[in-house]
């Protein structure tokens, strides 16, 4: 049956939509043109760093001035070019399809702290976006990635119980006092983070404020370790 189907619906790349040997894979050319994160990188948000890693752990300068109150993180993607590209088309236009790819790089990007026990948490959005959106894309990366990676899920562990207004145009200062207090432990289900190693999910990392209201709101519930993974990283002249 697999083989039929394949015969009749071949898999096609997800950027261009040639055909392509692996289902939800990238064709040549626009594996070429997708801006990953590789090589030496930020232990703290996996921003790109210059020169070769020596095996020491490293932070850019951003890390090295905002505290961060994860322990470690990595994104897959500059948020740039194709990468951008590719954020929003999951974001705003409907393309789930992207979600299984998009989810096995995450995986790649976060293999240095990958381990078995760690429970994947989505970045909650409120309710009234996930209306309009008809999902929360950091819910659907979520749900790929635990899938990919053999992890446990807890889909609905924080919460947003106010809207807050978006983070564009604002300042770094303005985006964490828009996100301060924002995101909390659902009532009825903070338990599941309870002594447990986190993986937090999201979409894009730019100033951390998100990831860093997320994370006080799983060590409130009493999660024992918090390390986050972004499909993709902002990043100065990417």
């Amino acid at each position: 049956m697999q083989s039929a189907l394949a015969l009749l619906y071949p898999a096609q790349c997800v950027g261009c939509g040639e055909p392509v040997e692996d289902t939800h894979g990238l064709c040549g050319k626009c594996w070429a043109e997708t801006p990953f994160i590789t090589g030496h990188v930020c232990d703290k948000c996996g921003a790109p760093l210059a020169g070769d890693s020596d095996g020491a752990v490293d932070h850019c300068d951003e890390c090295m001035t905002t505290p961060r109150p994860w322990s470690r993180g990595r994104a897959a993607l500059h948020y740039s070019g194709a990468g951008r590209r590719y954020v929003l088309q999951i974001k705003l236009s409907d393309r789930l399809d992207l979600v299984p790819p998009a989810a096995t790089w995450m995986a790649r990007a976060a293999r240095p702290f990958l381990t078995s026990d760690l429970l994947v948490v989505p970045v909650p959005a409120h309710w009234t976006r996930i209306f309009l959106r008809r999902y929360n894309q950091a819910s659907e990366l979520a749900r790929a990635l635990a899938k990919t990676a053999g992890l446990d899920i807890a889909p609905t562990a924080l919460v947003r119980p106010n809207r807050t207004g978006k983070q564009e145009k604002k300042s770094r200062d303005e985006r964490f006092e828009n996100l301060s207090g924002a995101i909390v432990p659902h009532p009825k289900r903070k338990g599941e983070l309870t002594g447990r190693r986190v993986l937090l999910v999201d979409d894009v990392l730019t100033s951390g404020a998100t990831f860093a209201a997320a994370t006080e709101a799983c060590f409130a519930a009493g999660a024992r370790e918090v390390h986050v993974v972004a499909l993709a990283r902002t990043v100065k002249d990417a």
